[in-house]
């Protein structure tokens, strides 16, 4: 099958899917399209610039938080405002951060981007009456398209209302990126990723493109952490802590950045063999380690190359 079938049998089940399984089942899709969001973002640095973010869960926490402020301090129940200025903000933290990160690659990058990510999280914790320290925030039901759905049972307005607001922004900022990546200013980032020495020399500036690069995947990551809240109805300092941002890197990992819808078949696996371990095995950190260590030294590609690897018969016949 070519790519675009697979692509609309993908969409079609999505549709479908609310309608055919349990709701349980359901429920496990929001937290993957909100980390569909932060990884087609964090894949547009990592995969297209090469750099590698240990600190990424700090713009999740930014998109996070800001949703907790605006719907219970400010009493803004717009999700669409609430992903506006989750986005504004992301972008204004991002800045300053990427402007000093950016000058640095491989794992100064990622140490410079762990200690801010640290920062961060540190300053959730400890300003506790601005912030709710270890208890966190809650997070009012926000209305959808300007509809308040308070009257309706909450599980039914996430399964249902919620769901395909969540699946409609991951489809919206999916393509968005996928723009981005196919111009002209993602070709400069694919040929700074290959060779920076040899982008510099045709004049392309590898630092001011790879800040864009940090400062539009910061945006996407504080959208779907602003996407994290309303399911839970509470955010705490753990969306920011360094192991949230090392699952990010796994699930970019796992589902192959070297492919554009890797890292949502990643995050897809993660979450749900991830709930699957948990209901089977006591020790299940133990098990879905291993689990998760086996498929990556067996699928170095990631598991989107199990797809697209060609067989030896098409290869020679190319």
């Amino acid at each position: 099958m070519t790519g675009r079938v697979i692509l609309a049998l993908a969409g079609a089940a999505a549709l479908a899917f609310p309608l055919v399984a349990p709701t349980y089942h359901t429920l496990l899709m929001l937290p993957f399209m909100a980390y569909g969001v932060v990884l087609l973002g964090l894949n547009l640095l990592f995969g297209y610039s090469g750099l590698v973010s240990f600190g990424h869960a700090l713009f999740i926490g930014v998109g996070a938080y800001a949703g907790a402020f605006l719907t219970g301090r400010f009493g803004l129940r717009h999700l669409e405002a609430i992903l506006l200025v989750a986005v504004v903000l992301g972008a204004l933290v991002a800045m300053p951060v990427g402007a000093l990160c950016v000058r640095y690659v491989k794992i100064y990058f990622g140490m410079l981007t762990l200690a801010f990510g640290m920062v961060f999280y540190t300053f959730l914790l400890k300003f506790y009456r601005l912030t709710g320290g270890d208890e966190g925030m809650p997070v009012l039901r926000p209305f959808l398209l300007g509809r308040d759905l308070g009257a309706i049972p909450k599980t039914d307005y996430l399964a249902g209302p919620y769901y395909y607001y969540c699946l409609a922004v991951l489809v919206v900022a999916a393509i968005c990126m996928w723009r981005i990546v196919h111009s002209p200013f993602g070709l400069c980032l694919k040929t700074i990723r290959d060779n920076p020495v040899k982008a510099e020399s045709l004049g392309v500036s590898v630092t001011r493109y790879r800040w864009y690069a940090f400062v539009i995947s910061a945006m996407y990551a504080a959208a779907g952490g602003a996407l994290l809240g309303p399911p839970t109805g509470n955010v705490d300092p753990t969306l920011a802590y360094w192991t949230h941002s090392g699952n990010l890197v796994f699930m970019t990992l796992l589902g192959g950045f070297g492919s554009f819808f890797g890292p949502l078949l990643g995050a897809f696996a993660f979450i749900y063999l991830q709930d699957f371990v948990m209901s089977v095995v006591p020790y299940w950190r133990l098990i879905f380690g291993a689990i998760l260590a086996i498929i990556v030294i067996f699928a170095p590609a990631g598991l989107m190359g199990l797809f697209t690897r060609r067989r030896p018969a098409e290869v020679s016949r190319g």
